[in-house]
């Protein structure tokens, strides 16, 4: 980062307002006796990145310690280190060229990389249309058990299908980069300028090691509200936590959040392959496991 002149910033982990992301639990702290309502532990210095990015200044990125409720596993944890980055006025290719060259550097390695689109992906690996597959279709192509408790959530069920039969059959010695994922898994991605069905979001993976998410960012305020707007609905019919939105966050892409592209990535994923761990407990305090 110091090469690229990328500056870094320095986040708060406590904020007013929590990300709606169905998909992202935030710990919830009882009501401040200093603001008098309930605060929240930052499940990334995204919000807080991007208002300072409103606010004019340059590239930036950060290394802090994020939280999410209800994570736990082989590769996660409640507690874990985040490197989140942003660079302005690169496109999809350029922060892809961006987030490999990084990992290699901090790795010190150099890998081949295999890119394939989303659709590409799931249609060479897995034989099955993202596009044009039926739920039952989703179904059958995974474990029906599995599948069954998602109901008929679409995306869930691909989500399965890329765990299951596509995420594993990548290169163990390779960078596989996968972009171009549907417009309705977008998150805060900009929907692609040359196809609105896909968004301009990739992640990385070495082998079956998820690494990095990235988006050419959606700078269109009124989109982002509405965004949010449809993942407390699906909060609401899912009996989760609908949680304050943090206002500083929309206030700040109303004040016009610049062309950008951004990237969140584990740092104990990275730790893991260095030390050629298969367990994240492997590579942090096991206090903070427990």
């Amino acid at each position: 980062f110091e090469e690229q002149k990328v500056l870094e910033v320095d986040t708060p982990a406590l904020s007013s307002g929590a990300p709606t992301d169905p998909n992202i639990e935030p710990f919830v702290l009882p009501t401040s006796s200093v603001s008098g309502a309930p605060l929240y532990l930052h499940t990334s210095p995204e919000f807080t990145m991007k208002r300072l990015l409103a606010s004019g200044y340059p590239d930036i990125y950060s290394i802090s310690r994020v939280f999410r409720d209800g994570e736990r596993g082989r590769r996660h944890q409640p507690e874990f280190t985040m490197i989140e980055w942003y660079r302005l006025g690169f496109d999809l290719d350029a922060i892809i060229d961006d987030t490999t060259a990084l990992i290699s550097a901090v790795l010190d390695r150099t890998f081949a990389i295999e890119r394939l689109s989303y659709n590409d992906a799931a249609r060479s690996i897995a034989g099955v249309d993202p596009q044009t597959a039926t739920v039952e279709e989703l179904r059958s192509a995974t474990d029906p058990g599995l599948a069954d408790r998602l109901g008929d959530d679409r995306d869930a069920r691909l989500d399965l299908l890329f765990a299951m039969r596509v995420i594993p059959q990548f290169d163990k010695g390779a960078l596989t980069v996968i972009d171009s994922y549907p417009a309705s898994q977008a998150a805060l991605a900009r929907l692609r300028p040359d196809d609105t069905s896909a968004a301009d979001r990739f992640e990385v993976f070495l082998g079956e090691n998820e690494l990095a998410n990235g988006y050419v960012e959606l700078v269109d305020a009124d989109e982002v509200s509405q965004r949010e707007a449809t993942d407390l609905d699906k909060r609401r019919a899912g009996d989760q936590a609908v949680n304050e939105t943090d206002q500083q966050f929309l206030d700040a892409m109303r004040n016009g959040l610049p062309d950008c592209a951004g990237v969140a990535m584990g740092f104990e994923r990275l730790h893991m392959i260095a030390a050629d761990a298969n367990d994240i407990r492997d590579v942090i305090c096991l206090e903070s496991a427990r």
